[in-house]
């Protein structure tokens, strides 16, 4: 298939799967005609590269899932080096949820010092 059917079947646009392309993720074979040729598996390979970015994992972290699915297996996080990545993306996110919380209790100890009785437990 050709890039813009690839992109219209994954949802995105023909200018991220160059970019997916550029960084070595998504691989176009040439037609005689010099346009850019995507096989079935291509869509799959998107969809899990868009799936993983939309939730918070760089392009680069995507890597390992890809090859995961170009070895032939059915989840691209199934093998050993994409399960290293989630558990280091979910290590970050613990850390960032840490953080999260303690700025939440210096506002709210802020607030509870500036504001006797404004603030209460819960609100948002």
């Amino acid at each position: 298939m050709r890039i813009g059917e690839l992109a219209e079947r994954a949802g995105v646009s023909t200018r991220s799967l160059r970019y997916y392309e550029q960084h070595g993720l998504l691989t176009a074979r040439r037609g005689p005609n010099g346009y850019r040729e995507y096989a079935e598996e291509d869509v799959r390979l998107v969809s899990e590269i868009r799936a993983l970015l939309a939730v918070g994992f760089t392009l680069e972290d995507t890597r390992p899932f890809v090859d995961c699915l170009r070895a032939g297996h059915s989840s691209g996080g199934v093998c050993r080096e994409s399960v290293l990545v989630y558990r280091r993306k979910l290590a970050e996110i613990d850390d960032e949820i840490r953080v999260l919380l303690a700025r939440r209790a210096e506002v709210a100890a802020q607030l509870a010092e500036s504001c006797p009785g404004c603030f209460v437990r819960g609100e948002k």
